[in-house]
C-alpha cells in the first residue's frame, strides 16, 4: 500500500496553488521629483512647476497601479541614490538605488542584480498604462528571451528579460530619444528571440501631454 501524502491545505480546504519556480520581478525607474530635475523637455515648453506637477501625478498614479501587485513583486529605482530615503515618493515599494552611468548602464543594473527570475522595467511617465499589458510582457517571457513596449515616438517603455541562460546587454551605441531608439536596441539582439506588447504613449514633450491631455488633468486634479 502507498503511504498517504500530506497535503497542506488552504483555509478553505483547497490545495493551494504551487508558486512558480521563478518569480517576476517589475522594476519602476524613477527620478526624484525635483524643479528642474524632472520632465526638462516638457518643462522648456510649459514651465518648470507645471513639469513638475505633472510628474509627480504620474509617478504617484503609476506606483499606486503596479504596487502592491499580486502578480510580481515591485522595485523603485530611484535616481539620485540619495533619493532613496526620500518622502517625496510613495512608499509601497521597495526602494533601490539606480547607480551610476546613462539610461542603459541604470537599466541593466538590475537585471543583472536581482534573484533569478523574469523581470521587466518601466518607466513612470506612460498615464494609460495598464496591468494586463506588464501582465502579457511577463507571460511573452515564457517564450521569448525579451520583451519590449513600443512606445509612439520611437522608443520604449518596457523592456523585460527572461535571463536565462544569461542576462544580456542589449544598449551598446543606443542614442536615447530618438525615433529609432527601440530599432537600435532590438538590432543589437539579434539571433535572441524577442516579442512585443501594448503599444502605448508616453509624456516627454507637449505633443506627448496632448495626446494624453485627459488622462493627464484627471491625474493632477485629483491632488
Amino acid at each position: 500500500m502507498r503511504a498517504p501524502t500530506s497535503v497542506r491545505r488552504t483555509q478553505n480546504g483547497n490545495t493551494p496553488r504551487r508558486p512558480p519556480p521563478f518569480r517576476w520581478r517589475l522594476v519602476v525607474m524613477a527620478k526624484l521629483p525635483v524643479a528642474g530635475r524632472v520632465k526638462t523637455r516638457l518643462a522648456r515648453q510649459i514651465g518648470t512647476g507645471n513639469a513638475l506637477r505633472v510628474y509627480r501625478a504620474m509617478t504617484r498614479t503609476a506606483l499606486t497601479r503596479v504596487g502592491g501587485q499580486p502578480f510580481w513583486t515591485t522595485y523603485l529605482a530611484i535616481t539620485p541614490d540619495a533619493g532613496v530615503t526620500t518622502r517625496m515618493l510613495p512608499r509601497q515599494c521597495q526602494r533601490v538605488p539606480q547607480g551610476g552611468g546613462d539610461l542603459g548602464a541604470r537599466m541593466h543594473r538590475p537585471m543583472r542584480r536581482l534573484p533569478p527570475g523574469p523581470v521587466c522595467i518601466i518607466g513612470t511617465d506612460i498615464p494609460g498604462i495598464r496591468i494586463a499589458d506588464i501582465r502579457t510582457a511577463f507571460q511573452k517571457l515564457g517564450r521569448h528571451d525579451a520583451v519590449f513596449g513600443p512606445a509612439e515616438d520611437g522608443g520604449f517603455w518596457l523592456v523585460g528579460m527572461r535571463r536565462r541562460p544569461r542576462v544580456i546587454f542589449p544598449y551598446a551605441g543606443v542614442r536615447w530619444s530618438r525615433d529609432d531608439t527601440l530599432a537600435a536596441v532590438e538590432a543589437n539582439l539579434s539571433g535572441v528571440s524577442i516579442d512585443r506588447t501594448a503599444r502605448l504613449a508616453d509624456v516627454d514633450d507637449v505633443a506627448g501631454l496632448l495626446r494624453a491631455q485627459g488622462t493627464i488633468g484627471r491625474l493632477i486634479s485629483s491632488r
